[in-house]
């Protein structure tokens, strides 16, 4: 079983670093490149559906590690979940009623979520304070998943998550079709 789980968190977390790279360049297009872009067009059209996926997948890995895997969540990981849980249900029904106002609900939530992970991110690769978080004895900072050198953790997992729902929504709120 552990040798499957390496294979597992190594394609995880591969899949997790090629999209947070693909959601870079999509930034930099929308920033940099001012003409019509077919890939931009793809998000904004479909960014309802990829919001969905996303954050359904977010949910399932994170009640696998927790669920399936028994590994404990910190203080800091339930604070992220009651932000990322939520965002199923908001893309879901903003899906099926082709609502494309979701952003304006989503955004608050998802950026609250992304300052808790880039906070869990700095104390678990920089390891400032005592390693415990919270009086339960979880600590924020203790290594369940490293992959690719240490780059790959369910902190780092969970920031590139909200990062990738942050860029969709930027990218529906502010790509424009027509040249500038």
């Amino acid at each position: 079983m552990q040798n499957y789980l390496h294979y597992f968190n190594f394609t995880l977390g591969l899949f997790a670093l090629i999209s947070g790279l693909i959601c870079l360049f999509a930034l930099a297009l929308l920033f940099f490149y001012k003409k019509e872009n077919i890939f931009l067009t793809f998000i904004k059209n479909n960014f309802l559906i990829l919001g969905f996926f996303i954050s359904l997948l977010a949910l399932c890995f994170s009640l696998f590690y927790s669920q399936i895997l028994n590994y404990a969540p910190c203080y800091l990981c339930w604070l992220q979940r009651i932000f990322m849980f939520p965002q199923v249900v908001l893309f879901g029904m903003a899906y099926l009623k082709n609502d494309r106002k979701v952003a304006d609900y989503a955004f608050p939530l998802l950026l609250i979520g992304f300052l808790i992970a880039t906070y869990q991110n700095y104390l678990y690769y920089f390891n400032v304070g005592t390693g415990t978080c919270d009086p339960s004895g979880v600590s924020c900072v203790q290594r369940f998943v490293s992959e690719i050198n240490g780059l790959i953790s369910i902190p780092m997992l969970s920031l590139i998550s909200f990062f990738i729902l942050i860029v969709l929504l930027i990218i529906a709120r502010f790509y424009k079709k027509e040249n500038i």
